[in-house]
């Protein structure tokens, strides 16, 4: 008899939903035999990484027969240099992904509870139900919310606090909706949620923010010492394929946080890219001004159009067809052109599109109008 490995698996996993990364270039190329294709499913950085951080990178593949240093010295001075913080805070990961399992793995487990918001980022459910903790999800504003339309309602996550709560995943601004959380309505509920209670704020769209009511939560951890700020180089620094993030928080909590970490999570290209990137803030702001004028470019389309849309601050923008929203997808990779279904976060009739260059949002407009016309969509 065959062995059932299923059942060897640890009931979390057995019920586990793997996460559904954004369709890769090749795959569609293979199956649809299209050429030229536009990726705009994963909310990566078009501009690419800084130069200083290509740069570095050559240098560093003189030495990818080493062992990375094991504690990441550069890029933590980096970061402790550019948000005056002490290194003894600073959590490297490969990715923020992998900061947010180091969580779990810490504070979570059988007959403890993580909160969430709905449509909240795919890890956080994931990373709970693999150590066996129990999610608890909040709510989120519904759709005619005037301010925060699909986004964290603070007073129904604090209403699912009970005693087994060890860790509140907050994400802001938030992926997949683009909605973000004010400094005083935040502050106000970081004040109110127990100190015994871990709360993880996740920016990895922080770079992206233009506005001023939006909080720098790094300056918040003396005042929080329940707090990880979690951040990555995979958006607006345009590393993602070099998967590098890291968690600022207190000393004793980064302290379990290292425990857990795996050796060498983070190498030696990813270091180092990564701490040069830090130096090169005209490419960052370069960056995040194209991103803002492509949010202005998809909501004066979506206007133009009559197209709902989730109010963004991050580089994406999230529609709401009113319908299924597959086959407007399944059309659009017709087009070679690869946005995000989301119907996994409870969304069927949204998709997400990442913010690019001018050209490329163009592109992507010019082949939505041409389904849209295709499916008669009015």
């Amino acid at each position: 008899m065959a062995t059932d490995f299923h059942k060897l698996a640890v009931k979390g996993v057995q019920s586990l939903k793997p996460y559904l990364p954004g369709k890769p270039i090749e795959e569609l190329e293979r199956e649809l035999g299209v050429t030229n294709t536009l990726k705009l499913a994963s909310n990566e950085n078009t501009m690419g990484p800084s130069p200083l951080a290509l740069q570095a990178m050559q240098k560093a593949i003189q030495e990818v027969d080493l062992y990375p240093d094991g504690n990441g010295f550069v890029l933590k001075q980096k970061i402790s240099d550019k948000f005056k913080i002490n290194t003894n805070q600073i959590t490297l990961g490969n990715g923020s992904n992998d900061i947010l399992d180091m969580v779990a793995r810490t504070f979570l487990g059988k007959g403890r509870e993580a909160i969430f918001s709905e449509y909240a980022f795919a890890v956080y459910p994931i990373s709970t139900q693999a150590v066996g903790a129990t999610a608890r999800i909040a709510k989120a504003f519904d759709a005619d919310h005037d301010e925060n339309p699909y986004g964290h309602d603070l007073d129904a996550m604090k209403a699912l606090i009970n005693e087994n709560t060890r860790v509140i995943f907050v994400a802001n601004p938030n992926n997949p909706t683009g909605t973000w959380l004010k400094s005083a309505e935040l502050k106000q509920f970081l004040s109110e949620v127990p100190k015994d209670i871990i709360v993880v704020v996740d920016e990895a769209y922080f770079e992206y923010v233009e506005n001023e009511e939006y909080p720098n939560t790094m300056e918040w951890l003396n005042t929080f010492p329940n707090l990880i700020v979690s951040r990555t180089f995979s958006k607006a620094y345009g590393l993602a394929g070099l998967r590098v993030g890291y968690a600022v928080c207190s000393e004793a909590i980064a302290d379990l946080l290292n425990r857990v970490r795996h050796p060498f999570n983070v190498n030696t290209v990813s270091i180092l890219a990564a701490a040069a990137a830090l130096d090169d803030d005209n490419h960052l702001n370069n960056c995040v001004e194209m991103n803002t004028k492509g949010i202005k470019f998809w909501r004066a389309a979506c206007q133009y159009r009559g197209l709902d849309y989730i109010p963004t601050v991050g580089n994406f923008i999230t529609i709401d067809f009113e319908q299924d929203a597959m086959p407007i997808y399944e059309g659009l990779l017709r087009e070679a052109v690869i946005v995000r279904p989301i119907a996994n976060y409870g969304l069927p009739n949204h998709l997400r599109i990442s913010i690019s260059t001018p050209e490329d949002n163009q592109r992507c407009l010019d082949a939505l109008d041409k389904v849209l016309n295709e499916l008669g969509f009015e």
